[in-house]
């Protein structure tokens, strides 16, 4: 389903004219099938999370190619990443990013609003979602009236509303208690299982990591080990 080949990527820090070259992927070569759960594991300053990002779309590599649905990602212009990023990729974030003036029914709707899908559209796909995750009660809360996992489910939500076949995760428990966290994890596991989407997350955690099918760990800009979890 994805298929990432020989990335590299080097950010310039430093003042002008003394700038050097940090490499932060160093070649990384590994795909993904379709209804995969993989974990890319990693300590900070890995990589981890520059290779999310573009597999994303939302930066591109020095060099080398990420493949899905005939399409090398990497080459798309900003334009075109923008729109296969909202057809393709769902996102779950660490802190949520859900829209503190918005309440729960209006962030699950956003990306269909994104997606220029009419009024009536969205709110059948928003009552069906609310249902499907549990939230039903609290459409007309606000985020800071949800507890963590609350708002991790709304998240959870508004990546799913739009089907895409895969949903890229970035610490997705790392703001929740051990016990909401599992809460979480079983709930990704359940929708890997019953609709078969295919999960990317980057952690630092291997008790996360632990749901994967397959576990990527990184080091240093590079894939040091890949090994079987579930």
């Amino acid at each position: 389903m994805i298929d990432v080949q020989q990335l590299q990527h080097a950010f310039r820090i430093g003042k002008r004219g003394q700038e050097k070259e940090v490499h932060v992927l160093k070649g990384i070569d590994f795909s993904v099938k379709e209804g995969e759960i993989v974990a890319i594991v990693g300590k900070s300053g890995s990589g981890k999370s520059t290779l999310l990002q573009i597999i994303a779309g939302f930066l591109q590599p020095n060099a080398g190619a990420v493949h899905m649905k005939h399409q090398n990602i990497a080459q798309l212009s900003e334009k075109e990443r923008a729109a296969f990023r909202l057809k393709n990729f769902g996102f779950i974030f660490q802190n949520f990013q859900l829209l503190p003036g918005q309440n729960v029914a209006e962030n699950i709707e956003l990306p269909l609003k994104l997606r220029g899908e009419s009024p009536v559209v969205r709110k059948k796909k928003v009552q069906d979602m609310l249902a499907r995750v549990g939230l039903t009660e609290v459409a007309e809360h606000y985020p800071n009236e949800l507890s963590g996992g609350q708002q991790q489910r709304v998240a959870i939500a508004r990546a799913l509303i739009t089907d895409p076949p895969v949903i890229l995760a970035d610490e997705p428990t790392g703001s929740l208690d051990s016990q909401t966290e599992r809460e979480i994890l079983t709930f990704i596991q359940q929708l890997n299982e019953e609709s078969n989407i295919t999960f990317i997350m980057i952690t630092h955690d291997d008790e996360v990591a632990s749901i994967a099918h397959r576990i990527l760990r990184m080091g240093d800009g590079l894939l040091l080990e890949a090994q079987h979890a579930i």
